[in-house]
């Protein structure tokens, strides 16, 4: 690895780490409804916080406009507010952090000459998309300004898959720049592996998805049993709705019913493929990214099923969400390291 890009790496991953953060902050959001507790979006003067008495009476009058304390928290008082504020606000706060910690040193290790051509466009895309979200965020947050005091859950999806995408994007070039030479040689056990674990990398995705449609309808409340749906493994309302693709998005049962089928294929299919993986000469670090992948699984299906008995309290449901992140972090290392070499 090339000394100079080390610290673009550690970087990289340091960003990482605060997109984590700012999932499981964003869940924890989700959860306690805080979401729509600041009705404007600012950019700028929005990154100072209430400090006045004042302030606060100014900040709980915007938001009694909105339909969510119409609907909702009628009554609300200024101290019940501010639980519900500081939540969407450090959520923002994270956001607004986020993109300085990247800005600030891409224009650095630009002014030093240490980032190439290549690089810098990769970097490039990565900083857009952040400011794509930063956008979808509020757009978001504008579904339910309006009659309906909740977010649709089609644009609390398109965030989410979006955080996951920078996520991965960050992640899969900063391994690169640790690792610029793949691990493992190219062969045919090697081929069929690398296919397996991309697949996989792309069904967490999916799951990731199906599970903003869960969150973006309270789908968790629903069905509170495992392993069946209160005594049906097929619920007999999954297609109560018309036209009929609306179910998959909008009805509780379907949209449990499916992030239940792609836990199970994971449950599956994973330590297939980790008993595929074990059983291949591939090098002791490949291996130990494997055994973390299983490890991973173990741990989020653990959460989610916890989670789902529970009835989605907020720190189970704030750490499932984290735990999506880190099993779709290990997979992307796992295809990594099983990457093909160029």
């Amino acid at each position: 690895m090339n000394s100079e890009k080390k610290p673009i790496a550690i970087w990289l991953l340091i960003c990482c780490a605060l997109v984590f953060a700012m999932v499981v902050v964003g869940g924890v959001t989700r959860l306690t409804d805080s979401g729509l507790s600041i009705v404007e979006w600012q950019p700028l003067v929005g990154t100072m916080p209430p400090i006045t008495q004042t302030d606060w009476d100014e900040l709980l009058e915007k938001y009694r406009t909105s339909p969510q304390y119409e609907k909702v928290n009628k009554g609300m008082s200024i101290d019940e507010f501010k639980t519900i504020f500081w939540w969407e606000y450090f959520h923002r706060l994270l956001g607004r952090l986020i993109g300085l910690v990247f800005f600030i040193p891409f224009v650095y290790f630009l002014i030093k000459k240490q980032i190439d051509k290549p690089l810098g466009i990769k970097l490039t895309g990565i900083f857009i998309l952040g400011g794509l979200q930063g956008f979808m965020g509020w757009y978001m947050v504008m579904s339910g300004l309006v009659d309906i005091p909740h977010v649709s859950q089609y644009r609390l999806t398109a965030h989410l898959g979006l955080a996951f995408i920078i996520f991965a994007t960050m992640l899969w070039v900063a391994l690169g720049l640790l690792s610029p030479i793949p691990a493992e040689t190219d062969g045919q056990d090697t081929n069929g592996l690398r296919r397996f674990a991309i697949g996989l990398s792309w069904l967490i995705f999916i799951m990731v998805l199906s599970g903003g449609f869960v969150a973006g309808i309270r789908a968790g409340l629903a069905y509170n049993t495992f392993p069946l749906m209160n005594g049906h493994f097929i619920p007999p309302d999954l297609f109560i709705l018309e036209p009929w693709y609306r179910n998959f998005f909008e009805n509780m049962t379907t949209v449990q019913f499916d992030h239940r089928m792609i836990a199970w294929i994971l449950m599956f299919t994973i330590p297939v493929f980790w008993f595929k993986a074990i059983r291949t000469n591939l090098s002791k670090t490949t291996k130990l990214a494997c055994h973390l992948f299983l490890l991973m699984l173990v741990i989020q299906v653990t959460l989610g099923i916890t989670t789902l008995l529970q009835a989605v309290p907020i720190h189970l449901g704030a750490a499932h969400q984290g735990g999506a992140v880190l099993l779709f972090a290990s997979s992307l290392w796992v295809s990594h390291r099983l990457r093909k070499s160029t």
